[in-house]
């Protein structure tokens, strides 16, 4: 599944994922490859990418914004995002 992280001035991310995580503002969220289409509001919180099924993962902060599913693709629209280093 194709996922894109957008803020008002550029593109954050994108590329094909397993998955990701998102803070939506009824509550934390997970979009898989194949899922249903969905637009929903997203809270301030992480957004976290899973790159493969082996655990690679990518984290990003965000201001609020909004998530779009459709047709495999994952479209991220948020005020502001930063990537953030992954601790193990």
């Amino acid at each position: 599944m194709n996922l894109e992280i957008l803020t008002p001035d550029r593109k954050l991310y994108s590329g094909e994922v397993y998955g990701v995580q998102m803070p939506g503002i009824s509550g934390s969220f997970e979009v898989l490859e194949k899922h249903a289409p969905l637009v929903s509001a997203l809270k301030a919180g992480r957004v976290k990418v899973l790159k493969d099924k082996n655990n690679h993962v990518s984290f990003f902060d965000i201001q609020g914004g909004f998530v779009e599913v459709l047709n495999n693709k994952v479209t991220v629209l948020v005020e502001g995002a930063v990537a953030v280093d992954a601790v193990s």
